[in-house]
């Protein structure tokens, strides 16, 4: 049974006042609300068609219709109308993001707040990861004979060093060789390829300096690996209990339950590889989320991913709303966070 253009008016005007009121959808509202031309009768007819087609629900009898996931799916997809956010909302967001310019763990925090404030839902932003980006570039400095500055660029911009001590003097002419090597072996890797190099292969490959190679490189790799913390900020939920779907004590709990497993939060947003993604109910991966919808983002520096945000709430979100809210913060997120390590 094809979806003709009546029935997708019909299931848009049961989901924006779904969105709007909480409550189940009848005939007669959308014939007095929305299609004001076209009689009950008919309405009903084809809800009737869409509930058989499984867009919509009627959660008690003699109730109205309340929308299914693979409903809002299509509303999400083919349905809905873009919302633009006004001059005021876009000179809000960056007006938060340039109060803080230069302090990326402070912009990210804001970041969080802001959007749970913008979308009355809960907010969760994944700090910018280090493993998401590539060596670019290592050059090792004398600091003294026997102590070198490791500076460490990414293909992200990102600069980490570290000081690095060996046991033996290390002359300009040796550093200089140390570099070339270093820069040959692992420029190009990610995090994940250098915590799984064979550091005694590189140094039987580095003879006659691969005692020198063996004391640097370990500390290098770790000062990668520990200067990647990673973080979870989130905000407003409490937010949840202003909305209807969580007046029930247990259902509310069950919720902010979820919020406290931040493991699963990092692995939702570390999952999320695309600039905008909408998760409604049970397409979510884990069944924590199956009475949420989720909307997650990626930001990115110079390009490179670097981080996620994501915001949940419930089937009921207002999409269009929520997805121009995110869109526009990640877009200025990336610009800012760009400009900082361009600085």
């Amino acid at each position: 049974m094809n979806l003709g253009d009546r029935k997708k008016l019909i299931l848009q005007a049961i989901i924006e006042d779904y969105i709007n009121t909480a409550e189940p959808v009848g005939s007669r509202t959308i014939s007095k609300k929305y299609l004001t031309g076209t009689s009950p009768a008919t309405i009903r007819n084809e809800m009737a068609d869409l509930e058989e087609m499984g867009y919509i629900e009627q959660p008690h009898t003699s109730a109205g219709r309340v929308p299914s996931d693979k409903g809002y799916r299509l509303y999400v997809d083919e349905i809905m109308e873009q919302k633009r956010l006004n001059d005021v909302q876009t000179d809000l967001i960056k007006k938060q993001f340039l109060d803080t310019l230069g302090e990326i763990d402070r912009l990210v925090k804001n970041a969080s707040k802001l959007l749970s404030q913008m979308t009355q839902y809960t907010s969760i932003i994944l700090t910018p990861q280090l493993k998401r980006t590539s060596v670019k570039q290592i050059q090792l400095l004398s600091i003294n004979n026997k102590t070198v500055l490791a500076v460490i660029v990414t293909d992200a911009g990102i600069v980490k060093n570290c000081v690095l001590r060996v046991m033996s003097d290390v002359s300009s002419e040796l550093l200089e060789k140390l570099n070339n090597m270093l820069n040959s072996k692992l420029v190009g890797l990610c995090m994940e390829d250098l915590q799984s190099l064979s550091l005694d292969d590189i140094a039987r490959n580095t003879m006659p300096h691969g005692e020198i190679i063996e004391q640097l490189l370990p500390e290098l790799i770790q000062t990668l690996i520990y200067s990647d913390t990673v973080d979870i900020h989130l905000d407003g939920a409490a937010n949840i209990l202003n909305l209807p779907e969580y007046c029930d004590i247990q259902k509310a709990k069950s919720f902010l339950n979820v919020l406290e497993e931040k493991e699963l939060l990092f692995n939702v947003l570390s999952k999320s590889d695309s600039d905008m993604n909408v998760s409604i109910g049970t397409e979510n991966q884990y069944e924590q989320f199956h009475n949420c919808s989720l909307i997650t983002a990626t930001y990115k520096i110079n390009g490179k991913t670097i981080g996620s945000v994501g915001v949940i709430g419930p089937t009921r979100m207002e999409y269009s709303k929520v997805i121009s809210i995110v869109d526009c913060m990640t877009h200025n997120l990336s610009e800012i966070l760009t400009k900082i390590l361009k600085g």
